[in-house]
């Protein structure tokens, strides 16, 4: 019944992916998408790619990157920790170990474990904005990437502005008992600013979010930090920067462990650094050198009063290096590359561990009459636990009417196992296996889009084939979760997407979208009496829909999901955002889980129920 009332909501209304203003459709076209070395303008590309712009977050009742990728159409964010938090995201029905994440490019993905790949020092003021690729994308961003990948975009300065945003908000519940007295409520503030030089942009982030919790043993203390600068070293090259920090301290109470876990605590220190340049030989040639470190502190206390025991603490170090070059000629263009990526753990409860990975690959596009788009090439993969292997991929897209283009793409990827999978020793909850083979997956994918003036549509069906599918599994309750290569892991998708934009009158204006993912596994890996994380949380319906309506200097955003999950029930979460823009400042409020609704994202963690919250947004240019 839940599902009907999704649809008779959804058909009603009109993925947040889609959403655009009639001049932001205009913008959206003209994106060149980070989605290859090669780049692609968003109107040439054959994949399935969704991309959530600056203005389109800032009218959403969301305050985190984590409840922004929420809303994008077959983007399944299982959260622990409300606020920003934890969380584990992934794409069409894959683990959260699938999908990798970048900052600008770089890869920022955690080897320990995934459950920290969202850890990002980026505020959301500070995003310009989100690009989300779906499939195996291996020669395209290299491994990890199996079911997708997530860009985050940020801003680059353009002028000098400094942006304020502060926001504090409550439940208006009593606290739980042994958790003090008082409501639960929290709130944050954002410092963002640009300065843009003739010869240099940079762009400063600061934010910290403060929440005592929802419930028990659940409050929250996080502190972001950001810096992006270019800079022109001469006519023909260019100096980028970036540097981030972030501590991310939070009750755990329920996360792991449940229900022995009530009085855990986790303390996540995260730093990253990347320099890259940008040179440009003659009007053909341009190379791209880059190197990257991401260093990570993970500090899990079972027993927050008493750190002497249970006390897991990893320490995780990443560096990348990598070089892109392309080549225009006469009849297409050329990308040549090399990556490594050496990673290092040193671990209570994993142990000391280290290995590298080396990656090269070649690609090339072209347009064909002004109607045909291909893109296609390989990488090859040198990994010192799995050896040499090679990942193949081709897209296509033809315009075969004035406003209808289909698309066509075929690729392959590979998942090497975290840290986490191979060694962890956490009796009697969870342990690894280091006889992991490495995951490896097909897909085919097939999409059609409409354009025309105010209206978008898209519809697509893609079939994919893991094989040595990693899942945590086990035989009874009295034994911990280990993983194995569950033989393969096969499903099939389809989604669609629909947005328009009706102008009323020249004082308001009507934007609605509706997305729609349907995933159905052809095999489930769960026989035999064996309990599958895997399975209880694959994702199998997930409808959204958005509708802003704004009049003059006022504007009304609301936001509805429905998700389901395969051998879990449905939920539907409603929210909205009512807001007043000025020239400089804008106040806005926001109504969360309108309808309290009790729903689990993940494991055994609660998320909260109604919560109210009241910002403002101050510009000073």
């Amino acid at each position: 019944m839940k599902f009907k009332k999704a649809g008779i909501i959804l058909l009603a209304t009109y993925n947040i992916g889609a959403q655009a203003q009639n001049n932001q459709a205009t913008n959206l076209d003209e994106i060149v998408i980070s989605e290859n070395r090669l780049e692609l303008p968003f109107s040439q590309t054959a994949r399935n790619i969704q991309v959530i712009t600056a203005k389109q977050i800032s009218e959403l009742p969301v305050r985190s990157v984590n409840e922004v990728l929420g809303l994008i159409g077959g983007v399944d964010l299982r959260q622990r920790g409300p606020f920003g938090t934890q969380a584990d995201v992934s794409i069409d029905g894959g683990s959260f170990e699938q999908t990798l994440i970048l900052l600008n490019g770089v890869k920022v993905s955690d080897a320990q474990t995934a459950h920290h790949s969202l850890n990002l020092p980026v505020a959301l003021d500070a995003i310009e904005r989100i690009e989300v690729l779906k499939g195996p994308a291996a020669r395209i961003y290299g491994i990890n990437t199996l079911t997708g990948a997530i860009n985050i975009v940020t801003k680059k300065a353009k002028e000098n502005n400094l942006y304020a945003n502060i926001y504090s908000g409550s439940s208006f519940k009593s606290k739980d008992e042994n958790d003090g007295n008082g409501i639960y409520w929290g709130g944050g503030l954002q410092l963002t600013g640009t300065l843009a030089r003739e010869k240099s942009n940079h762009l400063f982030a600061l934010n910290t979010d403060q929440y005592n919790g929802h419930r028990y043993n659940t409050a929250a203390e996080i502190y972001r930090g950001f810096y992006q600068g270019n800079f022109d070293v001469s006519d023909k090259s260019e100096l980028n920067v970036m540097l981030g920090q972030i501590f991310n301290k939070f009750g755990a109470n329920g996360f792991y462990a449940a229900p022995g876990d009530k009085e855990s605590e986790e303390v996540v220190n995260t730093s990253f650094a990347s320099v890259g340049m940008t040179y440009k030989i003659n009007d053909r040639l341009f190379i791209k050198p880059r190197i990257s470190n991401r260093y990570n502190e993970d500090d899990y206390r079972y027993f927050r009063h008493n750190l002497a025991s249970a006390r897991s603490l990893h320490y995780t170090n990443v560096v990348n290096a990598e070089v892109n070059a392309s080549y225009l000629t006469n009849f297409g263009t050329f990308g040549l590359g090399w990556e490594s990526r050496w990673e290092q753990i040193n671990s209570s409860n994993i142990g000391s561990h280290k290995r590298n990975n080396h990656g090269f690959y070649v690609e090339y596009k072209t347009i064909i009459a002004e109607k045909l788009f291909v893109n296609a090439g390989g990488y090859a993969n040198y990994n010192s636990d799995y050896g040499w292997e090679f990942f193949p991929g081709v897209d296509a897209a033809y315009q075969f009417l004035p406003n209808f283009k289909l698309g066509l793409n075929v690729g392959s990827s590979q998942r090497v196992p975290s840290f986490t999978d191979l060694y962890l020793n956490q009796r009697p909850g969870n342990i690894g296996n280091p006889n992991l083979n490495s995951e490896k997956a097909w897909q085919y994918e097939a999409n059609i889009r409409y354009n025309k003036k105010q209206w978008h549509a898209q519809a697509g069906y893609f079939y994919r084939n893991i094989s040595d599918f990693i899942d945590w599994i086990r035989t009874d309750s009295s034994e911990p979760y280990q993983p194995f290569n569950a033989a393969k892991n096969k499903i099939h998708g389809v989604n669609f997407q629909v947005r328009n934009v009706f102008t009323l009158n020249n004082a308001s204006k009507i934007q609605a979208s509706v997305s729609y993912n349907y995933l159905k596994p052809e095999e489930m890996v769960m026989n035999n009496g064996l309990t599958s994380k895997y399975v209880v949380e694959s994702l199998k319906h997930q409808a959204i829909a958005t509708v802003n309506y704004s009049y003059k200097n006022w504007y009304v955003q609301g936001t509805y999901k429905y998700q389901k999950r395969e051998l879990r029930n449905g939920y539907d979460i409603t929210n909205f955002r009512l807001g007043y823009n000025l020239d400089k400042l804008g106040i806005y409020g926001d109504f969360t889980n309108v309808f309290d609704k009790q729903y689990r994202e993940i494991a055994a963690t609660p998320m909260p129920g109604r919560w109210f919250v009241l910002g403002a947004k101050y510009r000073l240019k």
